[in-house]
């Protein structure tokens, strides 16, 4: 599964469908669908585009596309949970509009739309999903949501059962109006539970760098690639493999007018500073081109011109995101990092967890089970990694 955030905007969504059309005309099964409510896609391949995935012709083979209904995947996962807590903040004095506004988090429904691509990725009927998401700051909130969600519901929803019999002995207290605290059935428990587990396969998979990449689309300006680096930290933080930023819109050399000499000179500036500043990370070049880029033959020729002799479909610069290492006696858990300064940096343990923020982001890193009985004697953030030193010997017990 390849990804596709950044600032790049309408460029964003061409390039995205660009992979697509020049994956399938590489001979890959391809579906590429769209989590961004701007619904771009469709206008980019110039056909309408519905909620199933629609077959779209492509030099002798057949890609399919599809324009993500989120909030028909949000009613189906998670209106019977939605409908419980409404309920139950209604019965604790809070107004039916404050009530709905406080239990659909934003994201959520493009959180169930990426449970869905899971869904489709286990089939086995796609070489290659294709996703244009959301501008980077929705994307950011979207993919730092199952974590934040697992987090929730393994310590306050206890999934399965046990909810229902945790809260039963609740139901003798009453609200001001007089009526018992309502208890959730059995739909509702099933349905957090089959979310939690839903929610650990999507994080399974986005963050195996083996099977799901996220490709950055910039324009070379430099308010918008110093975005892409704190978006690059946010992603690896959260386990997201970036495997190559693509620059847009570069003015080619034949445009040697004298009005556009400085944006030539600016450009060639940020390309250098970007490629030094992301390396090994590949920098894929993309020139502004004559015309706008919709239907399937302008798609092919932008997609020719992003990849060359790549393919799109592959792992285009390995990165782990996280690592374990042993050096010498003891071990070190290695958190990249890039990008990140110290000032923005805290780190504290947790159990059997490491809770690690960057600026306003914070992530409860699970240890693996060989570091959770062994205390952490040093930490140093150094050539875009956080270095977490374990001692060599386990203790019985770790505190907080």
């Amino acid at each position: 599964m390849v990804l596709f955030t950044g600032k790049g905007g309408v460029g964003k969504t061409s390039i995205a469908a660009a992979t697509a059309v020049e994956a399938a005309r590489r001979g890959a099964r391809v579906l590429v669908t769209s989590t961004d409510a701007a619904h771009s896609l469709a206008d980019a391949f110039a056909t309408p585009l519905a909620d199933r995935p629609t077959p779209v012709e492509v030099a002798g083979a057949t890609l399919h596309a599809q324009q993500l209904d989120a909030q028909q995947r949000l009613e189906r996962h998670w209106g019977r949970v939605r409908d419980y807590l409404t309920t139950l903040l209604h019965w604790g004095g809070v107004g039916d509009v404050a009530a709905e506004e406080l239990v659909l988090l934003p994201g959520l429904d493009e959180l169930f739309a990426l449970i869905d691509l899971r869904s489709q990725v286990a089939t086995g009927d796609y070489d290659l999903v294709v996703v244009d998401c959301a501008p980077t700051a929705e994307t950011l909130k979207l993919l730092t949501l199952p974590d934040a969600l697992r987090f929730y519901s393994d310590r306050v929803l206890a999934p399965g059962r046990a909810l229902a019999r945790a809260v039963a002995p609740l139901t003798r207290y009453r609200s001001a109006a007089g009526a018992s605290l309502p208890v959730p059935d059995d739909e509702v428990v099933d349905a957090v539970t089959e979310v939690h587990g839903e929610l650990a396969h999507v994080h399974a998979l986005l963050t195996d760098t083996d099977r799901s990449s996220v490709r950055l689309v910039v324009n070379p300006e430099r308010i918008v690639l110093a975005e892409a680096e704190r978006t690059a930290t946010s992603l690896s933080l959260f386990g997201y493999g970036v495997d190559a930023v693509i620059v847009n819109r570069i003015l080619p050399d034949h445009l040697d007018h004298p009005y556009l000499a400085r944006w030539r000179q600016r450009h060639t500036e940020h390309l250098t500073a970007a490629r030094a500043a992301f390396a090994p990370t590949p920098v894929l070049e993309v020139p502004l081109l004559e015309d706008e880029v919709i239907g399937v033959p302008a798609l092919g020729a932008l997609g020719r011109l992003v990849y060359t002799d790549r393919h799109p479909m592959a792992v285009l610069h390995p990165h782990r995101p996280l690592t374990v290492v042993e050096d010498g006696p003891e071990t070190l858990l290695v958190l990249a990092l890039p990008f990140a300064v110290e000032d923005d940096l805290s780190l504290s343990r947790r159990g059997g967890e490491l809770q690690v923020t960057v600026g306003s982001l914070r992530r409860n890193v699970p240890l693996p089970a060989a570091l959770r009985r062994r205390e952490v004697v040093g930490a140093r953030l150094e050539q875009g990694a956080l270095r977490v030193r374990f001692a060599a010997t386990p203790v019985s017990a770790v505190a907080p």
